[in-house]
């Protein structure tokens, strides 16, 4: 499990833990006493979310949360909030536990039910600054 740091004892709803079986030799997703799923659209769920410890309950691909509407791509402004990305000045999206973004970043965010006051957006799929999986971006080196 994830570092207990709250109060109350994180645990994923859908997952029965008092299993008088012992969990050795299970792993997580293959009978394991981890609930992941593929949100579909075209993006693969991440293997961090397979694998990972996290608790994230808004987390679209552990989480109770479904995307559906629009779905955008651009630059992450800001990384400063917990679990929280700015993609524009006006589009606060939030980030899974399980995706590392640092500003500059090329996200991609789909449109789900209202997470806070703010938040209506998750971060589907991360492609680094430095990559060449994006349009080139203004500061993107490239050898020559």
């Amino acid at each position: 499990m994830a570092e207990q740091t709250e109060k109350a004892f994180l645990k994923q709803p859908k997952v029965f833990l008092s299993s008088k079986k012992s969990g050795k030799g299970k792993k997580p997703g293959k009978g394991g006493n981890r609930f992941w799923k593929s949100i579909g659209l075209g993006f693969k769920t991440p293997r961090e979310a397979i694998e990972g410890t996290y608790i994230d309950k808004k987390c679209p691909f552990t989480g109770t949360v479904s995307i559906r509407g629009r779905i955008i791509a651009g630059t992450c402004h800001s990384a400063k909030m917990n679990r929280t990305i700015i993609r524009h000045s006006n589009i606060p999206a939030h980030i899974s536990p399980c995706f590392r973004v640092k500003e500059g970043d090329h996200v991609i965010i789909g449109q789900c039910r209202p997470l806070s006051k703010t938040v209506r957006f998750n971060v589907l799929k991360v492609i680094p600054a430095g990559s060449t999986g994006g349009s080139g971006g203004k500061k993107a080196f490239t050898a020559a």
